[in-house]
């Protein structure tokens, strides 16, 4: 019986993840809030109510893509935050964290970015929320620097937000170049290298 159960759990599973892969496929040319179910199961080859099974909407499986697209970067950015040891070297390993990101998941990253202000209100509100959760990860790490001293919570959660937002900024740019020269990436990554160090630069002076 066991056995039996775990093999359409399994089924189960493979079906969940072939609509998720089906319905960013899908995408890639459209809005969530134009996307139809009956489009997602045609592509993977089910009848339209086998995707209730899974989800209650489409802006259930958004929501889904968002933790798929995000939910696994969070261990990612706490250590780069938490083992360099200078400021050069997070921003150095936040721009390659990013542009590796972006080369592996592509269609992810143009899920976000053009849901981010979408018009599904559930999908906005859990990019927000993971946004949110990055922030305050990345305060909670900023707390431990010596730099922080004489810093409130609320600005260095502001200062967090910063950092968060610009990498947002990053992936698009990263995103934009995909098919251009490696001259080209090059010269995107010295930009957000820079633009990143800004932040960092007037941190320095915002107790002044």
């Amino acid at each position: 019986m066991s056995h039996t159960f775990g093999i359409r759990q399994a089924q189960k599973q493979k079906t969940r993840q072939a609509l998720m892969d089906a319905a960013l496929l899908l995408l890639e040319e459209q809005s969530l809030s134009s996307l139809g179910l009956r489009e997602v199961t045609r592509a993977v080859g089910v009848a339209p109510t086998a995707f209730y099974r899974h989800f209650r909407s489409t802006a259930d499986l958004g929501v889904a893509l968002v933790e798929e697209a995000l939910g696994s970067l969070h261990p990612m950015i706490r250590t780069t935050v938490t083992t360099a040891d200078t400021s050069e070297e997070r921003i150095a390993r936040a721009v390659e964290l990013i542009a590796g990101h972006v080369t592996a998941y592509p269609a992810h990253v143009r899920f976000i970015a053009r849901e981010r202000h979408g018009g599904v209100q559930p999908v906005r509100e859990a990019i927000r929320d993971q946004l949110a959760r990055f922030a305050e990860e990345v305060r909670t790490e900023l707390a431990k620097d010596a730099d922080a001293d004489g810093w409130s919570g609320d600005d260095l959660l502001m200062l967090s937000h910063l950092y968060v937002d610009q990498m947002l900024i990053t992936a698009s740019l990263f995103l934009e170049s995909l098919e251009a020269s490696p001259d080209e990436r090059e010269r995107v990554g010295r930009l957000a290298a820079r633009q990143l160090r800004l932040i960092s630069i007037g941190r320095h002076h915002w107790l002044d």
